[in-house]
């Protein structure tokens, strides 16, 4: 199939660029550093951005826009996201929904297909830019939503679609797709509509392989491709158990998922292989992915990154995780 999303030009690398960390996700980022990390992403050929309104109030949207505009519009990938828009509000607190030093701005949910045109229209004046190259529809879940999720669902099928679809025909975005971690609601979606793209966040992972038995196979089918991001299942992945402050979906990391982890860290150890390397290059075999969005907060990560999609990883490490019934038959290994 293929690729919607580009690798990293010259080396290959299927890496692209993350935008949650630039709204000031848990921690502040200067704006020299946030300007500094995008550059090294550029210089080192990434090609991919995502962002969206949600990062920061608009502070990753703006931040994005200044570092990308002065490059040809067409050698890159530009994604954000419909679903919030951003009202402005003096008192608005400067930290919000985990995001420090934000944007003098409240969210709003609003999946209407009026809201989708501003919540684009909106984007694009942060940005400074004439187009999105994909709007995903950001997170239409119960996790968000709670009892209203098949309210929201609804429109979002009915009216969110419908109008991403005009966009499209207008030429401001040239793909649509859906932003989530929650994988029955994207099943639900390609029941009755049509995607292009989507935005998986932790659902395909060393260590979460909700997504194998009937997302990913579906995609393949359709020819949606996916841009992955959430490998490292915010944390757990990249620091491993040790330390004792390991995370799992934003949160500590419940027993199972210490346990299971620290199996496939005395795999890795047997191999010599790091785990962040194993993170990183093992949900890339599947067909259905096109890339890893990396949330890089500072231009080491990203460098840590490259290095750890670099790293030889033999076949025998594959096969020893799946002997241990550490991965699941069906998942493709590099």
């Amino acid at each position: 199939m293929t690729p919607f999303f580009p690798p990293c030009a010259g080396s290959q690398l299927r890496l692209g660029l993350g935008g949650a960390p630039l709204g000031n996700l848990f921690v502040a980022v200067s704006d020299d550093d946030a300007r500094a990390l995008v550059d090294a992403a550029w210089a080192s050929g990434c090609r991919t951005f995502d962002t969206a309104p949600h990062y920061g109030h608009g502070l990753s949207e703006r931040r994005l826009g200044d570092a990308l505009r002065s490059h040809p519009r067409d050698d890159f990938v530009l994604s954000s996201k419909v679903g919030r828009l951003l009202r402005p509000d003096a008192a608005a607190p400067r930290a919000q929904h985990g995001y420090v030093d934000i944007l003098p701005f409240n969210q709003s949910w609003d999946f209407s297909a009026a809201g989708t045109r501003r919540s684009v229209e909106d984007s694009l004046q942060r940005l400074g830019l004439s187009r999105l190259d994909v709007a995903y529809v950001h997170d239409p879940d119960a996790a968000s939503h709670g009892a209203r999720a098949p309210e929201v669902l609804r429109q979002v099928i009915d009216e969110t679609l419908p109008a991403l679809q005009q966009l499209k025909k207008e030429g401001l975005l040239r793909a649509i797709g859906l932003g989530t971690n929650d994988v029955a609601v994207v099943l639900q979606v390609l029941n009755e509509a049509e995607l292009d793209v989507l935005m998986l966040a932790g659902r395909y992972s060393l260590l979460d392989h909700s997504a194998l038995p009937d997302l990913l196979p579906q995609c393949v089918a359709r020819g949606v491709r996916i841009a992955l991001g959430g490998v490292f299942n915010s944390g757990i992945l990249a620091t491993g158990t040790r330390e004792g402050r390991a995370t799992f979906n934003y949160a500590p990391a419940a027993q199972e998922w210490l346990e299971r982890t620290a199996q496939i860290e005395a795999v890795c150890e047997a191999h010599a292989v790091p785990l962040r390397a194993a993170a990183l290059q093992f949900p890339l075999a599947h067909p259905a992915v096109d890339i890893v969005m990396l949330g890089a907060r500072k231009e080491a990560e990203w460098d840590d990154a490259q290095a750890m999609l670099r790293q030889p990883i033999a076949p025998e490490f594959w096969a020893a995780l799946r002997a241990q019934g550490l991965l699941p038959a069906g998942a493709p290994t590099p």
